[in-house]
């Protein structure tokens, strides 16, 4: 594997050589202060003063050529305006390509100066992590956390590159003024729905939107589906051309994603009726609505493991599993056993193909289509949770068909099967399996003889995997493991494996992904209970209740991923998101004689909104943080939060469950508390590693 100190080589402008970072003798600089440091000629505090001193000096010669280049294009780009001015009082057409040409060179060239940051911010990064690595230190937190902060801050210009991104507006504002041949001279503002075709335009785009790394609204949700990593591939990296992407294979992915979120929350308002029907209490809704999370931490694995093979198979499976599931559920009321609507549930749990959906939307969906996929995966996700409570509230009626009865309770059951069977014959029909799996049969079958297995090709990166950042840290593996490669590019191959490789930033992010996922779980769960003992609530209003929450989910996330992480980091989103959580849980409690509706709804309101926010920040640092050998393999970092986030709800309708032998009314208090706990510990976690969430 190239390192990152040959790519810096082979990729740099000759003429701009001297102003580029000089990793190659960092990186030698390093290796030096860990053999003065073991020979004990260097102490540890003296080793941290020189080597910042000569970041700070690399770093200074990168900005003041940056800077002095961005002058350099300003300058020319304001000529041009004068040169495009004159052009317009005129209506002087017959000049217009000729200044658009100049304007296109300007680009072009800017171009070059997003690759030359680009290539310094990540060399940068690197020889931090190669220090850090060394030393066993977490200096980068410290050179970060002094630097980054301070008023005459050197790093701002790298690693936000205000000044950059303005050069590149303008010169694009006024490129696409004169795009219009007839003379029109249309501005994009204007006209924000015309679609500009010009190469250098879309050059500029893909560049600055890879060297920003600026959250916005689809990054955000790509993000909250642990989908997007932070490091938005080039296009010139892209695995998937246009060609191969299948927009309908993607439609059935998102469909079964909004299906299986259907199915999950469908049962919510009914399960305690249904367990109450069946001779058990109602709290035993726990262990119905929890049996299908428990099967899906098994499926999870299973399913991880399969789309490096397939994708297809897995979808007719998931298919025919939910069905049998929800025929199980639907027929367990005349059958009157628990027994057969738990088994119902444990199959639709088994059912559970949500990492294929995901799996799919990174490995096979071109990258400039790819950030509205992920926005697609999350909004079936959150679509799925608001119509599943709401279809149950129009659901309340009762008839018989010879012996079978269809009523509120089993009606949800009989509804998801045919929507199942539906969606099993539109994929058996209409799912194109991705040429790369093609690709890898054909290549199997050739190198059977010579003892290539198969798993060579699927961990050698035929199919790209959930969470990539492929080149740049397959390129970092390789810097920093010279010496045994391959070992350093090995996928985690179990579970433990993969829990060796977490540190404690991932596992503090890991907690909080627990800790949401629990407090939503016990919130959504018991929900029914809960307001029919205090308030008498019927079926229909616990649904128009689950429903409004189901529906601030988008909402929530359009105004924290276009807005919020503007202004703030999401460091300090996530703490005050889980500040906000834990104002939510302590503020449902219920003391005195009387509990009334405004505080249970408004409490649960900020409960579930900060926790929505606190999910799509958490998921989003926890993709930052997560070492590079759980970016591919089945046990990835997206099957550990999955995982972590099906535990909890496990564990959430287990303690509903074993609270409601206290009884009704100490129900609510009795599941609130360990919720209330995992969100101080988590609060607590999160300030002891605060410096480490960039």
């Amino acid at each position: 594997m190239v390192n990152f100190g040959k790519v810096l080589m082979s990729d740099q402008l000759e003429e701009w050589k001297e102003y580029y970072i000089n990793y190659k003798m960092m990186k030698k600089k390093v290796k030096q202060y860990v053999q003065q440091t073991q020979d004990g000629g260097s102490n540890h505090e003296q080793v941290l003063k020189e080597f910042s001193r000569m970041l700070d000096d690399q770093i200074e010669k990168v900005v003041l050529f940056l800077l002095k280049q961005q002058g350099h294009l300003a300058s020319r780009i304001e000529k041009l305006g004068q040169q495009r001015a004159v052009l317009m009082e005129h209506s002087d057409i017959s000049q217009v390509s000729q200044v658009r040409e100049a304007y296109r060179q300007v680009g072009l060239d800017l171009v070059k100066l997003l690759r030359f940051v680009d290539m310094n911010a990540t060399g940068i990064r690197k020889i931090l992590k190669k220090f850090d690595k060394r030393f066993g230190y977490r200096f980068t937190d410290y050179y970060i956390s002094t630097r980054a902060n301070h008023p005459y801050s050197q790093l701002q210009p790298i690693f936000k590159q205000v000044g950059i991104v303005a050069v590149a507006g303008a010169l694009t504002r006024n490129l696409a003024s004169l795009q219009d041949h007839q003379g029109s001279f249309m501005s994009i503002y204007d006209h924000p729905s015309i679609t500009l075709k010009d190469p250098i335009i879309e050059q500029i785009n893909n560049s600055v939107q890879k060297l920003t790394h600026s959250t916005t609204f689809l990054q955000f949700l790509g993000q909250h589906a642990l989908i997007i990593p932070e490091d938005v591939q080039a296009s010139s990296e892209d695995l998937v051309d246009d060609q191969s992407y299948h927009f309908m294979s993607l439609m059935l992915n998102l469909v079964n994603t909004f299906l299986y979120m259907v199915n999950t929350y469908i049962i919510v308002p009914t399960a305690d009726d249904y367990s109450v029907s069946l001779g058990a209490a109602a709290t035993v809704c726990g262990v119905i609505i929890g049996s299908m999370a428990v099967a899906q931490v098994f499926s999870s694995v299973y399913f991880s493991a399969w789309s490096n093979r397939s994708y297809f198979r897995p979808l007719v499976f998931s298919s025919i599993m939910l069905f049998s599931g929800n025929l199980l559920y639907a027929l367990a009321y005349d059958l009157n056993s628990l027994t057969v609507l738990i088994l119902g549930r444990l199959l639709c749990g088994l059912g559970s193909a949500r990492a294929v959906n995901r799996r799919y939307i990174s490995d096979c969906v071109p990258l400039k289509m790819r950030l509205k996929a992920s926005a697609g995966f999350v909004s079936a996700s959150a679509l799925g949770m608001a119509c599943g409570p709401a279809l149950a509230g129009l659901l309340q009626t009762e008839f018989k068909i010879y012996a079978v009865t269809f009523n509120q309770n089993t009606l949800p059951g009989w509804i998801m099967c045919l929507a199942w069977v539906g969606n099993l014959i539109w994929v058996w029909i209409s799912f194109k399996e991705p040429d790369h799996f093609a690709k890898e049969n054909a290549v199997n079958a050739q190198s059977s003889d010579s003892g290539h297995g198969r798993n060579d090709n699927l961990e050698g990166g035929l199919a790209q995997p959930l969470l990539t950042e492929a080149k740049e840290r397959q390129g970092e593996n390789a810097d920093n493991n010279e010496n045994d490669p391959k070992e350093s590019h090995k996928a985690a191959t179990s579970i433990a494996a993969a829990y060796r490789l977490l540190t404690p930033s991932v596992k503090v992010q890991l907690l909080i992904y627990f800790m949401l996922k629990f407090a939503m779980e016990i919130l959504l769960s018991e929900s029914s209970v809960v307001t029919t003992f205090y308030f008498n609530w019927s079926t229909s209003t616990v649904a128009i209740f689950l429903a409004v929450l189901g529906l601030t989910v988008l909402p929530v996330n359009v105004i924290v991923g276009s807005y919020i992480t503007n202004l703030f980091q999401d460091r300090q989103i996530l703490v005050a998101s889980e500040i906000m959580v834990l104002i939510g849980i302590a503020s449902s409690f219920h003391f005195g004689s009387s509990y009334c509706v405004a505080q249970y709804v408004v409490s649960a309101l900020i409960t579930f909104v900060f926790a929505e926010v606190l999910e799509g920040v958490n998921l989003s640092l926890l993709s930052r943080v997560m070492s590079s050998r759980l970016s591919r393999g089945t046990y990835n970092g997206g099957l550990l939060s999955t995982e972590a986030g099906t535990l909890a709800r496990v564990a959430a309708d287990m303690t509903i469950t074993a609270a409601g032998y206290l009884g009704q009314s100490q129900l609510l208090n009795a599941t609130l508390l360990p919720s209330l706990v995992i969100c101080v510990a988590s609060i607590a976690a999160t300030f002891g590693t605060y410096n480490t969430l960039y």
